[in-house]
């Protein structure tokens, strides 16, 4: 059996499961953000009205209104603090970061897991070696919360074998925007991608990151990558909590392997009007931008404001810009100030905004008018996602959005470096 398959066989009791089956599984962990988690808690208090079963194992986490620009947005919040103090559940309030990168860096996700939660992205903790997918509320609320279970049916799985180096100027986000529109949206409907090869293996932990978080636009149920040492350092790092390391057998079966070499990459930027989208910097070079952010599930971490800070040395943001700087947690902020980050990227002109998903659906912060386009290193790029249907956004790494944030266009990050 595979990584994925031990881990749903384990978690529902059974030796051996194959590609196909049904599956009652016990679940480890529930993310929830501050939106659904509103909607969860009213369905199961109102309609299925029994205990919570392990509400330990229940997080939410405020990042959508981390900031509250309405009544209705705070009362929002509000009931969520009464539903978590009412269950006894783990509350992140304003201010802690994302839903994805508070639940990892506090020790709640796991190698050898299952864990489900509200946001599209849940399968981005596949990066630590669990079975991790996104629930319907309903489900939580039905299922998850007065069971601690939930159904799956057991994906088929394809191995991603990635090799190569990068040229200069090239990251692993562009290796993985690259992919989304090489496998296609919707490419990989209901499959397991097991993300492997010496590429892949040669990633620090925040890089591999990258890649489990593409399999929802793919289509796919799950993606992972087999927990290593550096894994496991990553993991014992934030947790003492114990966990078994899951692996697949050596002789595992994949529906089909697909291999890629990115040495000959070039800086990639998913256009709008969907991820799928993506086209070398230079075909875009010269699009006038206002606004530029590093933020979102996919960014905010560490290595992406080291990142813009070798394109903003000696440099200012342009005047006809705004450039958003959204750390994905406390722990980035204050690292990123430890380094000096904060105060050189503070005086090259951009602005910083609490720990959280940042300018994503505009519910604080990023809403544009039809005239206006913004760069970013968030996860989808929708029409209408961030104000005006006709507004574009465009997907980058960090250094191709601090290249657009000091050009005032996009821009190939590599004149700069």
């Amino acid at each position: 059996m595979n990584m994925i398959e031990k881990i749903l066989a384990r978690a529902s009791g059974r030796k051996a499961v194959a590609a196909g089956e049904v599956v009652v599984a016990n679940v480890d962990c529930l993310l929830l953000h501050d939106l659904s988690g509103y909607l969860t808690g009213r369905v199961f208090e109102k309609e299925v009205r029994r205990p919570m079963r392990y509400p330990e194992r229940v997080v939410m986490i405020f990042d959508h209104h981390f900031c509250p620009p309405s009544e209705e947005g705070a009362r929002v919040l509000e009931e969520n603090r009464a539903f978590a103090r009412r269950h006894g559940i783990h509350l992140f309030d304003c201010g802690n970061g994302n839903t994805h990168h508070v639940g990892v860096q506090n020790g709640f996700i796991r190698p050898g897991t299952v864990v489900v939660g509200s946001d599209s992205h849940t399968p981005i903790h596949g990066t630590l070696g669990c079975f991790a997918t996104g629930l319907g509320n309903d489900s939580h609320a039905g299922t998850v919360m007065p069971f601690g279970k939930a159904w799956f049916k057991i994906p088929e799985t394809i191995q991603v074998r990635v090799s190569g180096r990068h040229k200069p100027g090239v990251t692993p986000r562009d290796a993985a925007l690259w992919l989304t529109a090489t496998i296609g949206e919707g490419g990989a409907i209901y499959k397991a991608l097991e993300f492997a090869g010496p590429y892949i293996e040669g990633l620090n932990f925040w890089d591999r990151w990258l890649f489990p978080m593409i399999v929802v636009d793919l289509g796919a149920k799950c993606g992972y990558i087999e927990p290593d040492e550096k894994t496991l350092t990553f993991v014992h790092g934030v947790t003492d909590k114990p966990f078994e390391t899951v692996r697949g057998d050596p002789d595992r079966k994949f529906e089909a392997v697909w291999e890629w070499d990115v040495s000959a990459l070039e800086p990639q930027v998913a256009c709008p009007p969907t991820v799928g989208n993506v086209k070398p910097v230079g075909a875009v070079a010269g699009a006038p931008i206002q606004w530029a952010e590093l933020g979102g599930h996919g960014g905010g971490r560490l290595e992406d404001f080291r990142l813009a800070a070798q394109i903003l040395k000696g440099r200012r943001v342009h005047r006809d810009t705004r450039f958003n700087l959204v750390p994905s947690s406390r722990a980035v902020f204050t690292q990123a100030a430890r380094e000096g980050l904060v105060e050189m990227l503070h005086g090259a002109g951009a602005t910083w905004f609490p720990p959280s998903t940042g300018s994503n659906q505009a519910y604080n912060m990023g809403a544009m008018t039809a005239n206006e386009a913004m760069i970013s290193t968030h996860a989808r790029n929708f029409p209408g996602r961030n104000g005006s249907p006709e507004a574009k956004m465009y997907l980058a790494s960090a250094l191709s959005v601090a290249a657009a944030a000091v050009a005032g266009s996009i821009a190939d990050p590599r004149q700069y470096l």
